[in-house]
């Protein structure tokens, strides 16, 4: 009975039109951040910041990136990977050669180097959709791939071809423990996620979910479809390519490009479908998800006594995978973002049945 509307009344445009209209919404999301900026760094181990936290915070903001362009526009892409290399390179080549520069300055100008690549790479939905686009947006990958392979100027001519990040300064302090890297990957996460739930309900966002829904219709009523997908193209971009610099910094330190290869960008839209297309919160549920399905994977079997291998619980994380975007396609396409929604409809209702 505690989640209720009745007595919260509107009597303004702006309160109508808030970002959480219902008094308990707001109170959880409050919650939710007080936990995370206060509670999790006084208790949590270094092994939840290293192996869970930080990966699900950065994987998330990819995910936001990409559910903007698949979700919101309805653009297929599956070169999510290659613009997360981009990014990668870009702050790591901007932290070198220009050392002085504010490492957070670094990561918005490698952003910006990435939405130049998105766009670049998303000119051809000008003309196709559908797999030939996806097809397109591969070939950004495989040509990523080869590019920070071959080309020794974006490795400062590493020899091994893999390089490390500089340490991350900036207000005159290094922030190099867990704990550190951990608030600022999610002040980070939580300030993305706040722009694009804005975004989404702006003229913008409107204009990607009708050129989604149809995108004929869109031009017959005065959306421009070459400004919605190409901005759409942009912003996802930007997000990817500062997920890209917070991954290779924050989280592995040292990297090469196999650290960005296709298997990123197929475990990417798996955190889309998952999760739950043209969802915000679907783009967290979805990276919580893939997080920790693998690490539940090999730690459960040896809880119940069942012993396997890690190449066994690879396999089994592939085929659950598979199952799991089967099963969401087929009973729920809007993932679990839809299943939370459908739950929080529930508890408003409760106990009536309609």
């Amino acid at each position: 009975m505690f989640y209720r509307e009745n007595g919260q009344f509107k009597t303004s445009y702006a309160e109508d039109q808030a970002l959480l209209s219902i008094r308990q919404d707001r109170w959880f999301i409050w919650l939710v951040l007080v936990v995370a900026f206060v509670v999790v760094p006084l208790f949590a181990s270094e092994y939840l910041f290293k192996a869970i936290l930080i990966p699900f915070l950065i994987l998330a903001l990819a995910a936001i990136g990409l559910n903007l362009l698949v979700g919101y526009c309805g653009q297929i892409s599956l070169g999510t990977g290659a613009f997360m290399m981009v990014g990668a390179y870009s702050a790591y080549n901007l932290a070198v050669r220009v050392p002085d520069l504010n490492i957070l300055l670094v990561f918005v100008l490698a952003g910006l180097i990435t939405t130049v690549a998105g766009m670049l790479f998303g000119i051809p939905s000008l003309r196709i959709k559908g797999l030939y686009l996806a097809v397109a947006t591969l070939a950004a990958q495989f040509f990523m791939d080869w590019l920070f392979s071959r080309v020794k100027w974006f490795t400062n001519d590493s020899p091994s071809g893999s390089v490390t990040a500089p340490a991350i300064t900036f207000f005159g302090a290094t922030w190099d423990s867990p704990t550190e890297k951990y608030l600022l990957v999610l002040a980070i996460a939580v300030l993305f996620a706040l722009i694009a739930k804005n975004l989404v309900r702006s003229n913008i966002g409107r204009s990607w979910m009708a050129t989604r829904d149809m995108d004929v219709a869109a031009e017959i009523i005065g959306i421009r479809p070459v400004y919605a997908k190409l901005s759409a193209f942009a912003v996802s971009s930007f997000f990817v390519g500062i997920a890209g610099a917070l991954w290779a910094f924050v989280h592995l330190g040292s990297w090469e490009p196999l650290a960005f290869d296709i298997n990123r960008s197929f475990s990417m839209i798996f955190m889309v479908i998952i999760g739950g297309l043209g969802s915000i919160l679907g783009s967290f549920l979805g990276a919580a998800f893939i997080v920790v399905l693998p690490l539940l994977l090999n730690q459960v079997p040896h809880w119940l006594g069942i012993p396997i291998s890690t190449a066994t619980a690879s396999h089994l994380e592939f085929m659950i995978f598979g199952a799991l975007i089967i099963f969401f396609l087929i009973v729920e396409p809007h993932g679990l973002a839809r299943l939370w929604a459908i739950a929080k409809e529930k508890l408003r209702i409760w106990p009536f049945p309609h």
